[in-house]
C-alpha cells in the first residue's frame, strides 16, 4: 500500500507540464503509469517533503543559548541558500535558512522551527519563483498569497518584524532559457501582490527585482550563470537593499 501511494505521487509529478506558470485552477492529473524503481528512489526524499531535517541540528544548537540582539533569519530558496551572509553582512547576527528548490508551502511548514523558534528580531522572506515553476505542484496566485499571509501572521504573533523580498526576474541570456519555466509576467504578478500586501501586513519591502532587472524585464546579463540563480554581481547589489529594509523594519 505504501509503495502504491508513492507511485501515485510520482505519476502526478511526472504529469505536470515542464513549463511553469501560476495556475488558473487546479486539476489533479490522473495516474499515468507505474514506475516502481523511480518511486522507490523518491521515497526517502518525500518522507521529509518539507526538508525539516536540514537545519534541525543547527537549530537545536542555537536553542541552547539566548538569541543575539538584532538576529535576522533569511528564509527562502536557492537564491537565499547560496547567499554568503557572513561575506555580505560581516559581523551581523544573520542566519541563513534557504533551501534550494523550495516553494512557499514548504517554507510555511518550516516557519516555526527555522524562524520562530530561533527568536529573531526580523525575518527576510524571498520566495515564489519555484511556485511559478510548479516545483511542488501547480498553484494559483491565491494559494501562493495564502502562504505568504500565513507566514507573516505567524511572525506578527511572535513579535518578529517582516521584510518581504521582491522576486528576482530570470533571463534567457545564458545557455539555459529560463523564461518558459518562469514566465516574466507571473513574476511581475507575484511582486505586485507582495508589494500591495506589504502595506496591509506592515512589512518592509526589499526590492531586489528593481535592483537587477533590465529594460526587457529580465535579470541583467552577467548577473547569473544560468539565468535563474544569483551570482556575486547580483548579491552585491541585493545586500544593501536587504540591509536598508532590515534597518527600516527594526526602527
Amino acid at each position: 500500500m505504501r509503495v502504491i501511494c508513492w507511485l501515485v505521487l510520482l505519476a502526478t509529478i511526472l504529469a505536470i507540464p515542464a513549463a511553469g506558470q501560476i495556475a488558473k485552477e487546479i486539476n489533479v492529473p490522473k495516474d499515468t503509469c507505474c514506475l516502481l524503481i523511480q518511486a522507490q528512489g523518491l521515497v526517502a526524499k518525500f518522507q521529509d517533503w518539507n526538508q525539516l531535517a536540514i537545519y534541525r541540528e543547527e537549530n537545536a544548537r542555537l536553542a541552547g543559548s539566548p538569541a543575539e540582539k538584532g538576529r535576522v533569519v533569511f528564509l527562502g530558496d536557492a537564491i537565499t541558500e547560496e547567499w554568503k551572509l557572513d561575506k555580505y553582512f560581516p559581523g551581523k547576527p544573520y542566519l541563513n535558512r534557504g533551501i534550494a528548490g523550495q516553494t512557499t508551502p514548504q517554507m510555511l511548514v518550516r516557519f516555526y522551527p527555522d524562524v520562530i523558534a530561533l527568536h529573531p528580531s526580523a525575518v527576510v522572506i524571498l520566495a515564489g519563483v519555484n511556485d511559478i515553476a510548479g516545483n511542488t505542484g501547480p498553484e494559483t496566485l491565491e494559494m501562493i498569497a495564502q502562504n505568504f499571509r500565513a507566514m507573516c501572521e505567524l511572525a506578527r504573533v511572535h513579535g518578529i518584524k517582516v521584510v518581504l523580498g521582491q522576486v528576482l526576474p530570470v533571463s534567457d541570456y545564458t545557455a539555459t532559457k529560463q523564461t518558459e519555466k518562469h514566465p516574466l509576467g507571473d513574476i511581475v504578478r507575484i511582486n505586485s501582490w507582495i508589494r500591495n500586501y506589504a502595506a496591509e501586513a506592515h512589512a518592509e519591502i526589499a526590492d531586489y527585482y528593481g535592483a537587477v532587472v533590465d529594460d526587457r524585464g529580465m535579470l541583467k546579463e552577467g548577473f547569473s550563470e544560468d539565468g535563474a540563480h544569483a551570482n556575486d554581481r547580483s548579491y552585491s547589489v541585493m545586500a544593501p537593499v536587504a540591509e536598508a529594509a532590515i534597518e527600516r523594519a527594526l526602527k
